[in-house]
């Protein structure tokens, strides 16, 4: 029978001295943990199909290496054949060590495409000193992989984005730009020609600081901004570890509601008639309750365990 996504696992864990065993064998579920909730936001979102070539963004992060790292694992025993090609774009960076990644993805043996483009620059002259640059360096960013993906005929454009990302991103929309919106799994990008997706997107950051220090990855630091430290994502971040920390689990309860959207409970009026409603006779449990209280919810996303008691 033909295997399927779900059905991905790794090895068993090899013997080891006992002195290792539990590290081992907490390393080995965390391998698992990753697999699994990667091949499960595959599977929900229909992420790679037969015949995919795959672009894996590769910026020398912990996030796109952890990325490529379980694509690869997964790309053995998949159900389906594709192909994994790792893009980095070299921005010329002051100091950037450009030997670092073509060396660790030589050994890896996998197709790759460094780009060299220099958006440092461009970036440095049109911000203002002090003044974020996160969204122009995006943008330069996006567009540049996009021209790459048509020459490389690329089906799907990966990128490293995990669970608190996403999580990150609603809270941003939600208190800076009054929207909710959040950071898709997968949709078609601004310009309209590519598929992108977020592989990682059950992923929690927990688990790829774990999993980078395990592999031991070359990371590579973003030096082009700087720390910023008062960027609102950084803030959004603090402000996501203080509650994790209050209250565990969290954080797992704010990401299950993001598969849980009740539009009759809001206020758009362009996902919801409110104006033409009318009485229906008919009894409505969800009618007129607006708080669903934590005893009574018992809530299961794809890929994670979540039960609020």
């Amino acid at each position: 029978m033909k295997p399927h996504w779900s059905d991905f696992d790794v090895a068993p864990a090899a013997a080891e001295p006992k002195n290792s065993l539990k590290i081992e064998r907490e390393t080995h579920k965390l391998e698992k943990r990753l697999c699994r909730q990667v091949g499960q936001a595959i599977i929900d979102y229909r992420m790679i199909e037969e015949g995919d070539r795959v672009m894996v963004c590769l910026s020398g992060g912990k996030d796109s290496y952890g990325m490529l790292d379980i694509l690869q694992k997964m790309q053995q025993r998949a159900p389906v054949r594709f192909e994994l090609i790792a893009v980095n774009l070299d921005q010329k960076q002051p100091g950037f060590p450009d030997h670092i990644l073509p060396e660790y993805l030589k050994g890896l043996g996998i197709e790759f495409h460094i780009e060299t483009q220099d958006t440092y620059s461009i970036v440095k002259s049109k911000v203002p000193e002090g003044k974020t640059m996160c969204s122009l360096c995006s943008r330069l960013r996006r567009g540049i992989l996009y021209r790459v993906a048509d020459e490389l005929k690329i089906t799907k454009i990966a990128l490293g984005h995990h669970r608190d990302d996403m999580l990150q991103t609603f809270f941003l929309n939600m208190f800076f730009a009054g929207k909710l919106k959040g950071m898709p799994p997968k949709l078609v990008s601004d310009d309209g020609g590519h598929i992108v997706i977020r592989p990682m997107a059950y992923v929690a950051e927990k688990d790829l600081i774990r999993w980078a220090e395990h592999r031991q990855f070359p990371l590579i630091p973003c030096s082009l901004c700087g720390s910023q430290e008062n960027l609102q994502r950084q803030e959004i971040k603090r402000m996501m570890q203080q509650w994790e920390r209050q209250y565990p689990g969290r954080t797992e309860t704010m990401f299950t509601a993001l598969h849980n959207v009740v539009p009759s409970h809001l206020m758009d009026a362009s996902h919801h008639d409110f104006k033409n409603i009318r009485v229906t006779g008919i009894p409505d449990e969800e009618g007129d309750k607006a708080f669903d209280a934590p005893d009574l919810i018992r809530t299961h996303v794809p890929g994670l365990q979540v039960v609020a008691a």
